[in-house]
């Protein structure tokens, strides 16, 4: 397992992914978003709003994005299984996860 900590700023978002093999979990701490799922990037069917009362279990091969609709910063923290990085990676902004 993996624990990833998020700071989405305001009229952010995670950005549309899928974790093939990888489930995640996720726990808003501060703010508030909008929670995209689906079978593919082009059928996001489940739209909920999220906040700090709100975990959310994203399934592997789920298509998924998170976008900041409040007017704070969006704090989350994250759980995966199995890990995804290596041990102490850091991405201080959303660019550098997508670059080799």
């Amino acid at each position: 397992m993996q624990l990833t900590l998020m700071s989405i700023p305001v009229d952010g978002e995670i950005g549309l992914e899928n974790h093939p093999g990888l489930d995640q979990f996720i726990r808003i701490e501060e703010g508030e978003g909008l929670l995209l799922m689906g079978d593919s990037p082009y059928n996001l069917t489940f739209q909920e709003p999220v906040n700090n009362k709100c975990a959310v279990i994203v399934p592997a091969n789920t298509w998924h994005n998170l976008i900041n609709t409040g007017k704070e910063a969006l704090k989350l923290f994250s759980i995966y299984s199995p890990s995804e990085y290596p041990f102490g990676t850091v991405h201080w902004r959303m660019d550098d996860s997508r670059e080799g």
